[in-house]
């Protein structure tokens, strides 16, 4: 039986550490490899040729990649905090997201996506996030991030449209992780909110991915495996 591979890209931050520990546990895959700035070799979403190496190396790997997740992304970049009102809207802030949240995962999904084997269940999941949704905006503010995620989002739609041209099976989708305890939600998070903590989120997001169905392919759901409004 040929060995079943899996990726998880961002592998040291809050939500990553629990993914790849909750891969690992499941006991589904033959081998989990863990992509990061450390990692040998190392992946950096800023720089193409890491990322293209990254896929050059699982190429040399026995067995085939079935499962890739980008748990990559951030809020605050450079000390820049979300924007509350667009006189705070600065056109670096908007490039440097644009570049980490949405250019980054695209770039994996190029490299990554033909990795995948033309039959037989093969499974993209990447990290996005509810504010990213246009559909869900009734607050405002956050520019930059929400502009990144929505971004995102239609890549990883157009993705899977080609996806699936390519092996009907195949699945790729984004997800939405919910208030996950980390250093992050410490200084955003609101009262009254569903904080979870980074093991039980990894889980959930592991059950939805499970549950998915090729019909599915192309869509945005929460933790809890809800479709989110684009």
């Amino acid at each position: 039986m040929t060995r079943k591979i899996a990726v998880i890209v961002g592998p040291t931050g809050g939500i990553g550490s629990a993914i790849i520990e909750a891969v690992r546990a499941s006991g589904h895959y033959d081998e989990v490899v863990g992509f990061g700035r450390q990692s040998v070799p190392p992946l950096d979403l800023l720089d193409e040729t890491t990322i293209e190496a990254c896929a050059g190396h699982l190429r040399s790997l026995e067995g085939e990649v079935r499962l890739v997740f980008d748990a990559s992304g951030a809020l605050t970049l450079d000390g820049m905090r979300p924007e509350k009102s667009w006189r705070e809207i600065d056109p670096a802030h908007l490039a440097r997201s644009y570049a980490v949240n949405a250019i980054g995962p695209a770039l994996l999904m190029k490299h990554f996506l033909p990795l995948f084997p033309r039959e037989g269940r093969s499974l993209f999941a990447t990290l996005s996030a509810r504010v990213g949704s246009i559909g869900d905006n009734r607050l405002g503010g956050w520019y930059a991030y929400r502009a990144a995620k929505a971004g995102l989002n239609q890549i990883l739609r157009t993705a899977a449209v080609e996806l699936a041209r390519r092996n009907p099976e195949a699945i790729a989708v984004a997800l939405h992780p919910g208030t996950v305890r980390t250093q992050l939600t410490e200084t955003f998070a609101k009262s009254g909110l569903d904080v979870q903590e980074p093991d039980v989120a990894a889980q959930r997001l592991l059950d939805v991915v499970e549950r998915l169905s090729p019909a599915e392919t192309g869509g945005f759901f929460d933790h809890l495996g809800k479709p989110i409004d684009w």
